[in-house]
This record gives structure tokens, sequence and C-alpha cells, in this order.
């Protein structure tokens, strides 16, 4: 089967078409025939060196696909509703730039109704990982104020649309006009262009002082100590990467009086139990709201699997809204 290959840690050129044998389904997995493959910065980072495989994983990078079943363990696909021939997409802890690929039954969720592959491809990642810490960990509820880190990222245009669907405020940051001006068009109520203004600041004015209940922060480094003082008593701040550094200085004294929750966390190492679970809550809570129309994927521009550089290279450039995805002939 055809792979996308990383023939060395390094820039996005490392990437070429390569040849793999055929993977199998084995017990509690199916074998999906990959359609199309979504690009997320997890793969950027592995593809440079300083994300490691979890033991046991493919080195083949790529964690979310959509695509068809062709085989797989029967009673485990019967348990969860499925079978040979259904459409689905799927989170994996790699394997996903290919043209086959095994998930586990219980990460595997159906196509929604009217989705391409593409759009399909473009849900796992951002959606498993957007429930996992807004909602599981960071508990936001209807009412509350959410600032989103980059709102135009494939999680922060997911993270929009979910905390909107239950009741919540969305504040986000985005590098460009442009960027907040999407941000917006997708329900976000304010979106703050970081470059331009303290963001602190501004969410302490558009919160009346009060400020957010949940930041979802993607950047850690500098800007924990700046999202501490615009949380509100009992607020909630959730790390999910570490894009501006690991080293944070903040006031201790804020979290003590506010009563913070400060959290973060990490999906692809997860268990598959842990993972399955998150995917029963989104088929329950948040794949009605795709099938209606309620949340819509948001796809930036999709590539040949063979140009998975130009995919990578668009990444790490930051002038993507929403997902980047691969396509493979079928």
């Amino acid at each position: 089967m055809q792979v996308v290959d990383i023939t060395e840690f390094g820039a996005p050129s490392v990437l070429r078409l390569g040849a793999r044998d055929d993977v199998h389904a084995g017990a509690g997995e199916v074998l999906i025939h990959v359609h199309a493959s979504g690009v997320n910065r997890p793969d950027v980072l592995q593809r440079s060196g300083a994300y490691p495989p979890p033991p046991g994983a493919s080195h083949v990078p790529g964690l979310e696909v959509a695509g068809v079943i062709a085989s797989g363990d029967a009673q485990a696909m019967a348990a969860a509703g499925l079978t040979v021939g259904d459409a689905v997409c799927a989170l994996v802890t790699g394997g996903g730039y290919a043209q086959w690929c095994v998930a586990p039954v219980g990460q595997c969720l159906p196509v929604p109704d009217g989705f391409d592959m593409v759009q399909a491809a473009s849900l796992p990642e951002t959606f498993f990982t957007v429930w996992s810490n807004v909602f599981d960990r960071a508990h936001l509820i209807a009412g509350e104020t959410l600032l989103i880190q980059g709102g135009s990222s494939g999680i922060g245009v997911t993270a929009i649309q979910m905390a909107k669907a239950v009741g919540a405020t969305v504040i986000v940051t985005a590098g460009t006009a442009d960027k907040c001006q999407a941000c917006l068009a997708l329900g976000a109520d304010h979106a703050i262009n970081y470059r331009e203004t303290d963001f602190a600041a501004q969410v302490m004015d558009i919160t009346a002082g009060k400020g957010v209940d949940v930041v979802l922060d993607m950047v850690a480094g500098d800007y924990i100590g700046r999202e501490i003082p615009c949380l509100a008593e009992d607020g909630r701040l959730v790390i999910i990467a570490v894009q501006g550094g690991v080293n944070a200085s903040f006031n201790a004294g804020l979290v003590l009086r506010k009563r913070l929750h400060i959290t973060g966390s990490t999906l692809r190492a997860r268990s598959v139990a842990f993972k399955s679970a998150i995917a029963d809550q989104l088929r329950a809570h948040v794949w009605p709201q795709l099938h209606s129309g309620v949340i819509k994927p948001v796809v930036f521009k999709t590539f040949p699997a063979g140009e998975a550089a130009a995919a990578h290279t668009l990444m790490e450039s930051n002038a993507h809204v929403g997902k980047i995805v691969l396509t493979w002939q079928v």
C-alpha cells in the first residue's frame, strides 16, 4: 500500500510517498480503505522529530482518517452497529497517512449525513480533543464564557462551534483581521487580534471585569501568566499544546484567591477505552448537531497525498483557517 513516509526528521520536504506491507485488522479493530487523511499539528511535530509515536503505534504519520470499512472483528463491529462497507471516520494513534489504516472499532464514528470523505476526515482529532478538554476536563456549561487561544486553527474552529452549541459565550484570539472575521462568522461572540491588542485587558473589558470561566490554551509559555488574571473565580485553564514554550511564570496567589484549576492533557497515548468513551459522547451529543448542520466542518484546503509536503508547509505558515486534508485515489 502507498503511505506518506517521514524519510528523515526535518523540513516538510522529508515527506515522500512510499510503500509499506498491507496492514490487517486484529481483535477489536477494523481495516479502513482510506479516502482522506486529516493533517494536524502533531503530525508536523512528529515529522520534525519532536513528537515520537507511542510504543506500538505506526511510525507512519496521521491521526485521523475517513473511508470505508473493508474488514474487521465481526463481533466488535456488530456490538458497535458497524458492518463492512460502512463509511466511517476514525481517530488513530498513527498510520493515517496511508491508503489502508487499522483503527479500533470504538474510535470509529459514522460519516455524518451529507458529508463527503474530506469533510469527515477533518473531524476526529479536533472533535475528540475539544470534547475531552473543554467539556470533560473543564466542564464548560451553558451561560459560561470560553476563551480560545488560536480561534482560527482546526481546534479553534471546532471549539467555537461546540461551545456555542451548548450555550456558552465564546471569545477567541487570532493573528489577523481576516482570521478574526472568520471566527466571528463561525459564531464567536468576540474576536481579539492578539498582534494589535492585549488580549488579557480586552477580555476583562468584554467581561466587565469578571473574567472568563474557561481558557483553552494551545500556546502555554508566557501566555499562562497573562491568562491567570483574566480567569473568573473558579475558572479553569486547560493547556493542550506548548507552541509558546514549556516554561511559565504566573501569580500563584491569584490561583489561590480565585480557586483556579490548571490542567492539561495529551490524547494520542491514551487507551482505546478512554478514546472510545469520548467517541460515545460525541456520537450522543455532537454527531446529531453535525447531521442537522448546527456544527459544520471547516476545511481550508485539500492536497493529494503525494503533496503532503505542501500541506505541511501550509500548516507551518499558519495562513489557514480550519483544517487541511490529504486525499487518496480510490
